[in-house]
Formats: C-alpha cells, structure tokens, sequence
C-alpha cells in the first residue's frame, strides 16, 4: 500500500490573503484562536514541533517532515496546487521545495480547482479569486510553470507518468480537451504523459469516468455525502435540525449561546470506509479526525470520538482491499490540515499515536 497524504502549504504570509483576512494571517491564526464549544471538545489543536512558517522556516521545515514522513512509512505527498489561470497562490514553499533536491521529500500536485470564496463565514456567494480555466494559451502556460517539478526525481509518476491529480473535475468542462494538449506537451516533454487522478468528493460526481485514469476518495466528505446508510443520515439530519432551530431561536439576543449544529460520530465515516468495495480505478481515502470549527465555529462539523486505534483498524482494511493492485494507493487527508483538524503531524496530544498506526500497518505483512 502506498500510503499518499495530502499536504496544504497555507503555513506563511503572502499578499492576497492579507487582503481578504488581515496582516499576517496565515492557517495557523485560524489554529490558535479556536475554542471548545462542547464539555470535551479539544481545542485549539497545538502541533508538537511547533508552528512552522513554510517560507521562513526553511529548508528545515520540509527536512523535518520528509524525515518524519519516510520513518512513518508515508510514500509521499500530495501538495494542494492553487492555480488561476495564471494567478498563483501559495506557490512560494512549492518553489522552495524545488531548489532542495537533497530532501528527500517525494511529492505531487493536487490542482484545487475551486474559486476562493468567505465560505468560512458562511458567505459563499462573497468570491475573492475566480476559477476559470482559459484556452490552450492558459493550459499551455499552466503546463509549463509545472513542467520543472515534473521533471523533479522526487515528482511521484506511475509508469512515467508524473501524477497530476484535480479536485474537481466536474467544474471543468473543457477538461477533455485539456487533457489531451497536457498529455501531448509531457510527451514531447520525454514523459510518456500525465497520470491523472479525480476527486470524488462531497460534490457532484462526474460521469464522465473514463477521462481520468483514476479517481481517489476525498474523505469524509466523500463518505458523508455519497456512503451513509440511510439510518445513518436520518440521525445525522435529525440532530443537526434539532440543533439549528435551537440556534434560531436564541441568536437575535445571545449569540454567545450558540451551539455546534453538527456532529458526526466519527466511526459511521470509517466503518463505511472500511467496509465498502472499490474498483480497480478507485483509490480509497481515509481520514483520522475531523474538526473543522477553527474555520467555521459552530457553524462547523465535528466527526465525534476518533481514535488511532479505531484508524489503524481502517487503514489495515484498506491495506487488504488495494492488496495485488499495480496502482495501490490511498489516499490521506490530511498530513496538516490543522485548520479543519485533519492532521497526522504530531500534535500535543496524541503525539506520534496516529503516525505508529500507520507504521504498523504498512510495516506488517498481513
């Protein structure tokens, strides 16, 4: 099993999110500044080795975590790309990366295709940066700014193909014919093309499921939207409604009362993750905790009662469904989305408890 996790570079000051959200804000603001809303909630979440700033702090920062990463038995990371026709954002650590050839830090790039909107307040008709796509000029230039990291020895490629994975493919329509330039330029390029991985996710799925030559799970959203048992999302509706008319009715004068509206026990996302079957094409997901609420407040979802034993049961089962395959990954999220409590970087906390769970599976034969 090739374990891959999913990895955001948020974690440094840069223009446009000074703009929209306030000097120096970076993800760890939103990380500190969270609070417990029920008796048990544990927050605000603190990272073991500190808050890193993947500009600043670096080469080290990235040595630390390949370090922490080839022990743990992570095949490598999938570093969230946020690319608008031209308008780059984020790209500063990628770039660091790149001029450090001696870590060994195996990577690809997972294109977040999304317009960025104040979805975080609940106002996501607010749109800070569109997504559009463009023609061949706009692909081509796409392309070539990626075409250094492709020809990187550490750029992870399935049969000399370097991965390129989207997010969403059903917001591009034009996609197809995408698809076939980027593959004829990475053949000129001495590639024997692109691999190309789609997201299934909490959106709309996209029917046209022969254009990617996989599609990788994105949980738990994946799960939540397309996995529960119909008792399952009647409990899930009934407690979130009961919740919310309770909000409604004392928001108008004590706002401060507030409470969260979801949560999920987190074993129906991974008993369903664990359970179900996945085609060859298909490659499974898994998450260890969600909590969002640093983003979101009350307005956020809580997956309830996670554990490293209760993922390492997961992962193990996994293990054993992609056993044989020639592509056999699974996908992680996250290796440090703090911000939606989706980290297997150490924290305070559970300390290494969630990367020995995923030693022990990919160290263990059975």
């Amino acid at each position: 099993m090739k374990l891959i996790a999913m990895y955001l570079p948020q974690y440094h000051e840069f223009p446009e999110n000074n703009e929209w959200w306030g000097k120096g804000y970076t993800e760890w603001t939103a990380v500190k500044g969270a609070k417990p809303l029920f008796p048990g909630h544990r927050q605000p979440k603190v990272p073991l080795h500190g808050y890193y700033d993947l500009v600043k702090d670096q080469p080290e920062t990235f040595r630390r975590q390949a370090k922490l990463a080839n022990y743990f038995g992570i095949y490598g990371f999938s570093i969230y790309q946020y690319y608008f026709t031209g308008h780059k954002l984020m790209e500063r650590p990628l770039e660091i990366l790149l001029q450090h050839p001696e870590i060994d830090f195996r990577y690809c790039f997972c294109w977040a295709n999304e317009s960025w909107t104040r979805a975080w307040y609940d106002r996501k008709e607010d749109v800070l940066l569109e997504q559009t796509y463009g023609g061949e000029a706009e692909w081509r230039a796409h392309f070539e700014y990626n075409l250094p990291f492709f020809r990187d020895a550490r750029y992870l490629k399935v049969d000399g193909k370097p991965i390129f994975q989207i997010y969403r493919t059903f917001d591009f329509q034009d996609l197809p014919a995408m698809i076939m330039k980027w593959d004829e330029w990475a053949r000129e390029s001495g590639f024997e093309g692109i691999f190309w991985i789609g997201g299934n996710t909490a959106g709309e799925q996209d029917s046209r499921r022969n254009l990617m030559d996989g599609w990788y799970d994105f949980e738990p959203g994946y799960t939540l939207k397309h996995g529960f048992s119909h008792r399952q999302r009647l409990n899930y509706q009934l407690s979130t409604g009961v919740r919310h008319s309770r909000n409604l009715l004392v928001q108008s004068w004590k706002k401060d009362r507030q409470i969260l509206e979801r949560r999920i026990p987190m074993k129906y996302i991974l008993h369903s993750i664990a359970g179900r079957d996945y085609a060859e094409n298909e490659f499974p997901g898994i998450v260890a905790e969600w909590d969002n609420t640093p983003r979101r407040s009350y307005k956020g979802l809580v997956y309830e009662n996670p554990s490293p034993r209760l993922f390492y049961r997961t992962l193990k089962q996994l293990k054993k469904k992609v056993r044989g395959r020639d592509r056999d990954f699974v996908f992680l999220n996250a290796w440090n989305e703090w911000g939606e409590g989706a980290a297997v970087e150490p924290d305070t906390f559970h300390k290494y408890a969630y990367l020995n769970a995923i030693r022990k599976v990919i160290m263990t034969e059975d």
